[in-house]
């Protein structure tokens, strides 16, 4: 009987990898193949709009959802100690919370605390600013809007988003605390979000500071006597907040915070 070759010897001890395999066994395409290969246009367009119709569903959608959170990660990823500052985007540098807001982000950056903001104009232009004025690190997670949105000059790290969740989850996850100047919904959606997530214990008890005592005052004496009295929430919830009106006295509460790790507004 005459001896195999090394070869077939080798084919017939090898074992058969099924998966890789499948393609030889079927006779069709290969991964490599079918990633690579793309419907053909009846003749040359340097366009083709229906091409791109699979990127407008939910499936692809999940993979840009973890796009933005691994970016977002890795942008943010030796970020320190930092504080997230919220505030209207319509105030003007004229404003007197404009410069109240750009006074205490140099505080804050000269006690070793990012500054983090949404990157607009407004109030979040004046915490960038004056996290560069202290030659802090000046961070900015911007969002795509129906309206035009650009950049703030004086941002050091920014972060572009499409979607709203994305971005909360970076405030939130690299702040050690918030500061809510004069806003809109926005800034009360960040208010409530942040004050939900710490009553029902899903994140640790940070510091959240209001900032200016004529705007707030009634939200608080709503909260006390519409919400509070009739039991709607716990007594001791309304300790969740601080209200000042001075950048020294918020810089210094929300440093002996981090510095004690003890929130008592």
């Amino acid at each position: 009987m005459p001896k195999k070759s090394r070869t077939v010897a080798a084919k017939e001890s090898a074992i058969l990898n099924l998966s890789l395999s499948r393609t030889a066994r079927v006779g069709g395409k290969t991964e490599d193949e079918l990633l690579l290969q793309r419907r053909k246009q009846p003749r040359p367009t340097p366009r083709a709009p229906e091409q791109a119709e699979f990127t407008r569903g939910d499936p692809w959608r999940v993979l840009r959802i973890m796009g933005e959170f691994v970016a977002a990660f890795d942008a943010l990823a030796e970020v320190g100690a930092a504080i997230t500052i919220f505030g209207s985007a319509r105030t003007k540098p004229s404003d007197p919370m404009y410069q109240a807001a750009r006074d205490l982000a140099a505080r804050l950056a000269r006690n070793g605390f990012a500054i983090i903001t949404g990157g607009g104009p407004g109030i979040m232009e004046a915490a960038n600013r004056g996290a560069r004025d202290a030659k802090g690190l000046s961070i900015g997670c911007n969002i795509e809007l129906p309206m035009e949105q650009s950049i703030n000059p004086y941002v050091d790290v920014a972060i572009n988003f499409r979607y709203f969740f994305c971005r909360k989850t970076m405030f939130m996850k690299y702040a050690e605390g918030f500061v809510l100047f004069p806003g809109g919904f926005g800034t009360l959606d960040e208010l409530f979000e942040a004050l939900t997530l710490i009553q029902t214990k899903k994140i640790a008890q940070f510091p959240i500071v209001l900032f200016g005592t004529d705007y707030w005052q009634g939200l608080l004496t709503w909260l006390r006597q519409a919400v509070r009295d009739q039991g709607r929430i716990d007594p001791q919830d309304l300790n969740l907040v601080r209200l000042t009106d001075s950048p020294e006295d918020a810089c210094r509460y929300l440093t002996e915070c981090y510095t004690a790790q003890s929130w008592t507004a």
